[in-house]
C-alpha cells in the first residue's frame, strides 16, 4: 500500500494568522495554537515592564496612565500627518472607555487608561493609533489584540519631539461642544467629572503631581532614575531627615508604576500646589546630592531604606 503523502510545509516567510482551532498554515498538519500560534501568543502576551522607556516624557507617560484624571498632550508622528489628519492627541481617557477617537474634523484622540489584551503596552498603543488615524472621521476605534510583530509607540512617534502634558479639571477637552454632545456622552462625561480628583503638575519639578483628597493632599512624583539607586538616594535623605517637603509633610511610601517609581508625600490640606513649588524644588537639589553619593549605607540608612521598600506599591 502507497503511503500516504506527507503535506508539503512552508518554509520561507512569515506564517500566516488563523484561528487558533484552524490547521496551522506551516502544513504541520496541527492546529494552530499547537504549532506556531504558540510562538506568536507568547510573543503578544510577554510583559514589557518599561512600556514607554525611549519615548519623550517616559515619566509623564506613566503619570498619564496611572495617576492623573484628566490631561492632554499633543503628539508629533515620526512621519507626519496622513492627510486628512490635522492633529494627534494623547488622552488619559476618552468617554465610553474608547481606545481611540477620530473627531468629525479627522483629528485623533489616543486614549492612555485603557485595558490591553497584551503585555505590552506599547505596541497596543500603536496599533490603536494606526486603526484610528485609518478610521473614518466621527467614529471611535474599538479593543482588539494585537499582532506580536506590530509596530510600538517608539516606531512611530517623532522621538525628538516635545512632550508637555496639559492637566485639565475636567474631561470637557472630549467634545469640541459639550452643548450637543450625546446623552451618552453627556451622562459619561458628568460621571467622570465627579469622579475626577484635582490634579495640578507643578511647573518647576519634572513630573511631580499635586493631588487634593477630603482627607489630606499628596504629591505624587514620577522619577526616571533606576529603582535601587533612587530607593538608596531616598533613605540617606530620610536617615538624614531631609525627605519632607517642609512642616507636617512626609515621605511616607512609593508606587511602581511601568518600570520608574513614585514617591509619595502627605501634604496637609492647606498646601496647595503652589506651596509646593518651592519645597519640591529644594528637595530635587538635595536628591541630586545623594543619587551622587557613592557609599554604603549606614545601618539607619539599611533600616530607612527597609521602611520605603516595605510601603512601596505597585501599580503596574
Amino acid at each position: 500500500m502507497a503511503k500516504k503523502q506527507k503535506k508539503a510545509q512552508l518554509t520561507d516567510g512569515p506564517v500566516p494568522v488563523v484561528g487558533a482551532r484552524e490547521p496551522c498554515p506551516c502544513g504541520s498538519g496541527r492546529r494552530y495554537k499547537a504549532c506556531h500560534g504558540r510562538e506568536a501568543s507568547h510573543a503578544v502576551t510577554e510583559l514589557v515592564h518599561r512600556p514607554f522607556e525611549g519615548l519623550p516624557g517616559e515619566p509623564h507617560w506613566v503619570a498619564m496612565r496611572e495617576l492623573v484624571p484628566a490631561a492632554t498632550a499633543g503628539l508629533t508622528l515620526k512621519d507626519g500627518l496622513p492627510e486628512g489628519v490635522p492633529s494627534v492627541t494623547l488622552a488619559t481617557v476618552l468617554p465610553m472607555a474608547w481606545p481611540a477617537l477620530r473627531r468629525d474634523d479627522g483629528s485623533v484622540l489616543l486614549a492612555l487608561q485603557n485595558d490591553t489584551a497584551s503585555g505590552d503596552l506599547s505596541r497596543d498603543l500603536g496599533d490603536t493609533l494606526l486603526r484610528a488615524l485609518d478610521a473614518a472621521p466621527g467614529n471611535p476605534v474599538a479593543a482588539r489584540r494585537v499582532e506580536a510583530e506590530g509596530p510600538r509607540l517608539q516606531d512611530l512617534l517623532d522621538l525628538s519631539a516635545d512632550f508637555s502634558p496639559l492637566v485639565h479639571s475636567g474631561f470637557e477637552f472630549w467634545v469640541p461642544d459639550a452643548q450637543n454632545a450625546t446623552p451618552e456622552v453627556t451622562a459619561s462625561l458628568e460621571r467622570a467629572n465627579a469622579a475626577a480628583i484635582p490634579t495640578v503638575l507643578l511647573s518647576g519639578s519634572e513630573a511631580a503631581y499635586w493631588c487634593e483628597t477630603p482627607e489630606k493632599n499628596h504629591l505624587r512624583w514620577v522619577m526616571p532614575h533606576a529603582e535601587e539607586r533612587l530607593l538608596d538616594a531616598l533613605a540617606r535623605l530620610h536617615a538624614a531627615g531631609a525627605s519632607s517637603l517642609g512642616d507636617d509633610t512626609r515621605l511616607v511610601g512609593s508606587f511602581r508604576a511601568h518600570g520608574l517609581t513614585v514617591p509619595v508625600w502627605d501634604l496637609p490640606s492647606a498646601m496647595g500646589a503652589e506651596e509646593c513649588e518651592k519645597p519640591a524644588v529644594a528637595f530635587a537639589e538635595r536628591l541630586a546630592e545623594a543619587l551622587a553619593d557613592d557609599t554604603a549605607l549606614t545601618a539607619e540608612q539599611r533600616r530607612a531604606r527597609g521602611g520605603l521598600t516595605n510601603r512601596q506599591v505597585t501599580l503596574s
